[in-house]
C-alpha cells in the first residue's frame, strides 16, 4: 500500500513539474525570461522560507549557510536560466525528451567527481543513453536547432546541483534548502533583465493566473517527490519519474500542437530505456553489498 502511495504520487508529482513547464512556456511568449525568473524565484523563495518558518527553523541562521549550500544554490540559479529559456525556443515535447538524461549525468557525475564506483555496463548504458540525446538533437543535420544547447545545459547543471545536494549536512531542513535554491534564481533573472537591458513589464490578469499556475503546481509537485521517496520504496517509485516524459508529449500535441518525429520518440525510448538500467543496475549492486 505504501508502495502504491508513492507510485500515485511521484506521477502526479511528474504531472505538477509538467503543468508548471506549460505555464512557463506560455508565459514566455509575452514575458521576458528575466522576469519569469525573478517573479517565480522570489514566489517560490517565500513559500518555503515561510514553510520552514512554520516548523521552527531559522531561515538565515549561519549554520544554514554553508559552501554546500551556497555552491548548491547558484547550479540552481544557472540551470533555471537555462531551463527556462528552452522552454521558450524549443518544443517543450523536445525539452522533456532531452531533460530525461539527468539520471545518466548524475551516475557520469558521481563516478567522475565522487569517486562512486561505475562498473562497464552502466557506462555502456550512459554512452547509448547519451547517443539516444544525439538522436534527438541531431547536431549537423538540417533539423538541428541549436536552442536545444540550452536544454544540455540545464541537463549539466541540475546534475550537478544533485550531486552537490548530496554532500548537504542532513541537519539542514530540505525547506531551507528548496528556499535557498530559489532565492537565486531571483537574482538570476535581475541580472539576466540588467545584461539584455529590458525592464520589468506590467502582468496582466491571465499573465497573473499563469504565474500562481507556474509556481503553485512547481511548489506541489516538489513536496509530492519529498512524500513519495518518504512513504514507498525508491525501487518501486523512481521508474516512474519517467511519466513526465509522457505528460509533457501529452500536453505538447494537445496545448502547443507540437508533433514530436519519429527520431525525437526514438531517441527519447532509448534514453528512458537506459536510464532505467542504470537505475536497476544500482540498486541490484547495493542489494549485493548490503547481503
Amino acid at each position: 500500500m505504501n508502495n502504491l502511495k508513492g507510485i500515485l504520487l511521484v506521477i502526479a508529482s511528474m504531472a505538477g513539474f509538467t503543468l508548471e513547464d506549460a505555464f512557463i512556456k506560455e508565459l514566455s511568449t509575452t514575458i521576458s525570461t528575466g522576469q519569469i525568473l525573478v517573479i517565480v524565484g522570489i514566489s517560490g523563495a517565500v513559500i518555503f522560507a515561510l514553510m520552514a518558518s512554520y516548523k521552527g527553523h531559522r531561515i538565515f541562521a549561519k549554520r544554514f549557510w554553508t559552501r554546500i549550500t551556497l555552491a548548491r544554490s547558484a547550479t540552481e540559479a544557472f540551470a533555471a536560466i537555462a531551463f527556462v529559456t528552452s522552454l521558450a525556443l524549443v518544443p517543450l515535447s523536445t525539452v522533456a525528451a532531452v531533460f530525461q538524461a539527468t539520471p545518466l549525468a548524475i551516475t557520469m557525475g558521481a563516478a567522475l567527481f565522487l569517486g562512486e564506483d561505475v562498473g562497464w555496463r552502466r557506462w555502456a548504458a550512459i554512452i547509448i543513453g547519451f547517443i539516444g540525446v544525439l538522436i534527438i538533437i541531431r547536431p549537423g543535420l538540417g533539423a538541428f536547432n541549436p536552442n536545444v544547447l540550452f536544454v544540455l545545459i540545464a541537463v549539466i547543471c541540475v546534475a550537478a546541483r544533485d550531486l552537490i545536494t548530496r554532500l548537504v549536512p542532513s541537519d539542514i531542513p530540505s525547506t531551507v534548502v528548496s528556499s535557498q535554491g530559489f532565492a537565486p534564481v531571483a537574482l538570476a533573472g535581475a541580472i539576466l533583465l540588467w545584461v539584455q537591458s529590458k525592464p520589468m513589464t506590467p502582468v496582466n490578469t491571465l499573465e497573473t493566473y499563469y504565474f500562481i499556475g507556474a509556481v503553485a503546481f512547481g511548489v506541489a509537485g516538489y513536496y509530492a517527490i519529498v512524500a513519495a521517496m518518504r512513504v514507498g520504496d525508491a525501487s518501486a517509485v523512481t521508474p516512474f519519474r519517467y511519466t513526465r516524459l509522457l505528460f509533457s508529449l501529452l500536453v505538447g500535441v494537445v496545448i502547443f500542437k507540437e508533433r514530436p518525429d519519429l527520431l525525437t520518440l526514438l531517441g527519447a525510448a532509448i534514453i528512458i530505456t537506459t536510464g532505467l538500467y542504470t537505475f536497476l543496475r544500482e540498486r541490484r549492486l547495493a542489494k549485493k553489498s548490503s547481503g
